[in-house]
């Protein structure tokens, strides 16, 4: 056997053999050795810790901006608190990145499925434990986000 026949033969065996694995962990609920781990949180009481210009960023309902560990959504029309959320974007399960799912008005952990409220209440586990909710405040466009 020559030398780049070899070669081939032992990269796709690996292709396999990786595939297999990856593949095989999709399926688990919690042992996940390395879930893909979103940012902690921000502690509560730390103040301000960002805002948005609500004449050029989220604009529509479902429509979110990401930071410092913090996912903000408009979940509603108009230019008040209440038309927003904020929680944290870690799942409290594993630490998965969370999303918002604007059809089911809910926020989704791609890595287990667990499922929670706009407030951050656990709708469906396997997490137990709630997001934490950070404070909107609007004034006039400008939209603050504080723990």
């Amino acid at each position: 056997m020559e030398r780049g026949e070899f070669i081939s033969k032992i990269g796709l065996g690996m292709l396999v053999a990786c595939a297999g694995c990856g593949l095989a962990s999709c399926g688990s609920k919690g042992n996940d050795p390395s879930p893909s781990l979103a940012p902690n949180p921000p502690p509560a009481g730390s103040g301000a810790l960002f805002a948005a210009n609500l004449n050029a960023e989220l604009l529509n309902i479902g429509d979110s901006k990401v930071s410092d560990g913090v996912i903000l959504v408009r979940i509603a029309a108009g230019n008040t608190a209440a038309a927003f959320t904020a929680v944290q974007i870690s799942c409290t399960h594993q630490g998965g990145t969370i999303a918002f799912n604007t059809s089911q008005d809910r926020f989704i952990c791609p890595l287990h499925g667990s499922e929670f409220s706009t407030a951050g209440a656990v709708l469906l586990g396997p997490a137990v434990l709630p997001l934490q909710e950070y404070k909107v405040v609007v004034a006039d466009t400008t939209l603050t986000v504080s723990s």
